[in-house]
């Protein structure tokens, strides 16, 4: 889970596994798989560096084969 704060000021905790797009128009847009959008004060680098450390607390990052590694 990541902590988030909206355009009114408000933070609010977000699974980042929901998470399908994020991009700046300039203001950062979330866009979850669920097709809902979500506006954050946050940068896109911000909320990729907090959605990675997520990734990684819950060992989802660095436990991925690339294509043609051998599990040794």
């Amino acid at each position: 889970m990541i902590q988030l704060t909206s355009f009114n000021g408000e933070t609010f905790t977000l699974n980042a596994v929901y998470i399908e797009r994020i991009q700046s128009f300039p203001d950062t847009t979330i866009t979850l798989f669920n097709g809902k959008k979500l506006v954050v004060k946050e940068s896109e680098l911000e909320v990729k560096a907090l959605s990675t450390q997520f990734f990684k607390k819950i060992g989802l990052v660095g436990s991925q084969l690339k294509v043609g590694e051998k599990d040794e």
